[in-house]
């Protein structure tokens, strides 16, 4: 079976709006929460998210190129771009025809919609809609407009598993490479729903934080006091690569993908398993098939929103799983960039290559007590730790029940096996 890994890291979240910026705010603890800039919030039950900082379409795009993207759409090709630049991929010198993406996205265009439907219902009744509604609003559009930006023509869709969807969209690629399909895939996942739809409904089902007095502390994953998430919104983008293709041109090889396990809770429509069933199982099948036990595995980053039940289900799974084993460090670092829904698992993925490379466990903040028995496992609170880190997992969950555990090594040019 051929191996796999990762060439190239891009990055636009609310603690950075690049690779270099994402890592050095992780590292440091930083909050991306704060007040809602894009609409007026005063009848909102919650007034705060972790909006992209300094982000403005035209640094990145032309006015006619604006108009045609929804911002998950440009987000994602602002991401990808930084991804591709540091992988050193020349398209003009491999086989294109064997380069895809998998790219993900929740929600996809529920801005335009939004926007759109608004206006139509303050007019006249006469449909008045931009010819780019459908295109801007199609949760795969992102997909398309990567792959006919760069003319890669090989495997190209949209898995969408809610909050397990780039998670989903990694372990595709994955899968796609080892299976021979394909040589390079342009992965990751994108979201933007900082609007009143998006805000209105995930506080009318009682997921979202109300605490609107402190947004920076809002999210804090683990600590009984917790009361639900911060919804963010960005991208994160990996190119994701055989190993062969990547060392024949050269390429620095930043970690390596060894399993990937998905399953379902079967359970609820949008809780998690009080017992993490779901989670269990796909924590299992990603280290099955990575040949590896839970004592090699160092640290988890944990899908852990800061919500009363999903974090308590996820940390009865890993007790469970884990059950014995003294060395295994927990993070959430959600509880630094708010939950990115579609795109969380990609900039978490990101961030569990950062771990890996720093050989640290990054922080969780604003958690000062954990609310359930951990035995041997530990979360430093507050600054990450150092920490020989072999193997780290990233764990995502979705409404619906959907489960995405995705495994990654750190890479040694020394010792390749």
């Amino acid at each position: 079976m051929r191996r796999v890994v990762i060439t190239g890291m891009g990055a636009l979240t609310p603690i950075g709006n690049s690779i270099s910026e994402y890592r050095t705010n992780l590292l440091a603890g930083k909050s991306g929460a704060g007040v809602i800039t894009r609409f007026d919030t005063t009848n909102f039950k919650v007034s705060f998210a972790c909006e992209l900082k300094n982000y403005n379409p035209l640094d990145y795009f032309d006015s006619k190129e604006v108009r045609k993207y929804d911002l998950f759409s440009q987000y994602a090709l602002v991401a990808v771009d930084e991804a591709i630049e540091q992988s050193k991929l020349n398209f003009s010198s491999v086989n294109c025809d064997r380069v895809g993406v998998i790219w993900g996205s929740g929600n996809g265009g529920i801005q335009t919609f939004y926007d759109q439907m608004m206006e139509f219902a303050k007019g006249d009744g006469v449909p008045r809609f931009t010819p780019y509604f459908i295109p801007r609003i199609l949760v795969d559009i992102a997909s398309g407009i990567i792959s006919i930006k760069y003319g890669l023509r090989g495997v190209n869709f949209c898995p969408v598993s809610a909050c397990a969807t780039s998670n989903t969209a990694l372990i595709e690629a994955y899968n796609y490479i080892k299976w021979n399909k394909a040589d390079v895939i342009i992965s990751g996942g994108s979201e933007a729903p900082i609007n009143p739809s998006a805000i209105g409904g995930f506080s009318s089902a009682k997921a979202l934080s109300t605490r609107n007095d402190s947004p920076e502390t809002a999210c804090r994953p683990f600590d009984p006091t917790r009361d639900g998430f911060v919804m963010g919104e960005g991208a994160g983008a990996l190119v994701v690569e055989e190993l062969s293709h990547a060392k024949n041109r050269g390429a620095t090889i930043l970690a390596e993908i060894v399993g990937g396990g998905m399953a379902a809770d079967a359970y609820h429509l949008t809780g998690t398993h009080p017992d993490g069933a779901g989670a269990i199982l796909g924590m299992k099948l990603a280290m099955e098939e990575a040949n590896i036990t839970p004592d090699q595995v160092s640290c988890l980053n944990m899908h852990a929103t800061s919500t009363p039940q999903g974090d308590s289900s996820e940390l009865k799974a890993v007790a469970t799983l884990f059950e014995g084993v003294e060395n295994v460090s927990l993070s959430a670092t959600k509880s630094m960039t708010g939950h990115l829904l579609g795109a969380a698992g990609a900039v978490e993925a990101i961030a569990s290559i950062i771990s890996l490379q720093e050989q640290s466990v990054l922080p969780t903040i604003n958690t000062s007590e954990i609310d359930y028995p951990f035995h041997s496992f530990h979360i430093p609170l507050g600054k990450p730790e150092k920490k020989k880190i072999d193997y780290i997992m990233s764990n995502t969950f979705g409404f619906g029940g959907h489960i995405a555990s995705i495994l990654l090594k750190k890479w040694d040019e020394t010792n390749e096996m």
